[in-house]
């Protein structure tokens, strides 16, 4: 009986520990989410920057505060935030692929009326992991990736 308990808490373990990084590296669902997170929940830009390339992260230091960066970068002020991935376009060949586009539903209140949205955000693989360098509205680019 000892044995099986340890045998499930070794898989639970492994399950839990493949879900969040691949190879050491967190997958472009978790960097988006860590991006959106840092600026709509945890409202703190400096959290935010690891998650961006350098052109963004010098938008947003001029920016300074997450509400101005929800406004000006996101093009939307929201309270209450939940999130979650609503879309990622690569799969099996996660492994190969150096670019890919992730789309982050954002559902919460927006002038205190309740507010869906989405975000989508295009990252770049690089030697330390994936990185956002674009982030675009569903109406088509914001623009931002080009500072």
């Amino acid at each position: 009986m000892k044995q099986f308990f340890i045998l499930i808490l070794m898989a639970c373990s492994l399950l839990v520990g493949c879900d969040k990084v691949e190879d050491g590296v967190l997958k472009p669902e978790d960097v988006a989410m860590g991006f959106m997170r840092a600026i709509y929940v945890d409202r703190d830009v400096q959290k935010a920057m690891p998650f961006v390339n350098p052109q963004l992260q010098k938008v947003m230091k001029s920016y300074y505060i997450a509400a101005s960066v929800q406004r000006y970068m996101l093009g939307l002020s929201m309270d209450n935030v939940s999130l979650s991935v609503e879309d990622i376009d690569i799969d099996f060949f996660r492994k190969f692929a150096n670019e890919t586009t992730v789309v982050i539903k954002i559902v919460g209140q927006k002038g205190g009326r309740d507010w869906a949205d989405d975000r989508t955000f295009r990252l770049k693989k690089t030697t330390t992991g994936w990185i956002i360098t674009e982030i675009m509205s569903e109406t088509g680019k914001i623009n931002v990736g080009a500072y």
